[in-house]
Parts: structure tokens; sequence; C-alpha cells
């Protein structure tokens, strides 16, 4: 009986260290990380929100991969990186292209 409970115990405390662990995991998830638009790396319907040209103002509408008017949020400093533009500098040729 004794070895039962000791057993018992042992198993209690292994299951709520994994519950810790996970509370943790999760506490650190939540922490905001500074997101930013990044333009021109988007796949066809998966846009966040409107685009530059205002032809929709919805997430999921974008009808072109990579289309430089539409936009999907990414950690701040990454966009550049994944072949992207910020807002500026999209916004300065979706102009041109508008001329």
């Amino acid at each position: 009986m004794k070895n039962q409970l000791l057993l018992s115990a042992a198993l209690a405390s292994v299951v709520s260290m994994g519950v810790i662990d996970t509370a943790e995991a999760a506490e650190k998830s939540r922490k905001k990380v500074a997101k930013e638009r990044c333009y021109g790396i988007t796949p066809a319907g998966h846009n966040d929100c409107g685009n530059l040209a205002g032809t929709h103002s919805c997430a999921g509408q974008s009808t072109i991969d990579n289309d430089p008017g539409e936009w999907r949020l990414v950690n701040k400093g990454s966009c550049e990186s994944l072949g992207g533009m910020l807002r500026k500098e999209a916004k300065a040729k979706f102009k041109a292209s508008q001329s």
C-alpha cells in the first residue's frame, strides 16, 4: 500500500511539473512581439486585411501571389529578409505603377 501511495505521489509530481512548464511556455508566448506590415510576400488568399489599392478590405482576399499591394504582419525587422517591403516603399511603388 505504501509503495502505491509513493508511486502515486511521484506520478502527480511529474505531471504537475509538466503543467507548470506548459504554463510558463504559454506565458512567454503571450508576451507582445513587435510586428510590422510587410508588403509583397503574401501568397494569394493569405493577406492580412485591406490592400493599398483599396479594392478589398478583408483578410484572405488577395488573388495574386506576392502582390506588392498586399501585406501580412511579420516580426519587426524581418520583412526585408523575407523579400518584402515596408509600407513607405510599397506605397511609392504602387503610386509609380498608377502613373
